[in-house]
């Protein structure tokens, strides 16, 4: 039987381009995909059929890990425990 601690999210781990990497909770993550989804154009097809911007960034959020901002951009992010139990 899996450990349900396996499915534990305290936060992400996020990383861009020209960055260093960030802890964030997922509130913090869900505001900075909606600025990104707000001033990104065009949105993949999947996300953009969605009515509203906080609906396509919690799409975003569970649905992907990355998304290129531009030719040369991108932001990632992963699930992380903050520590050990």
């Amino acid at each position: 039987m899996v450990d349900p601690i396996m499915y534990q999210e305290d936060g992400y781990v996020v990383l861009e381009t020209n960055r260093g990497e960030e802890l964030l909770t997922e509130s913090e993550l869900l505001a900075r995909l909606e600025r990104i989804v707000e001033s990104l154009s065009p949105l993949p097809e999947d996300v953009a059929k969605f009515p509203t911007v906080r609906e396509k960034a919690v799409y975003l959020l569970h649905n992907y890990c990355q998304l290129s901002l531009d030719e040369n951009h991108y932001i990632q992010w992963y699930v992380v425990r903050w520590q050990k139990r």
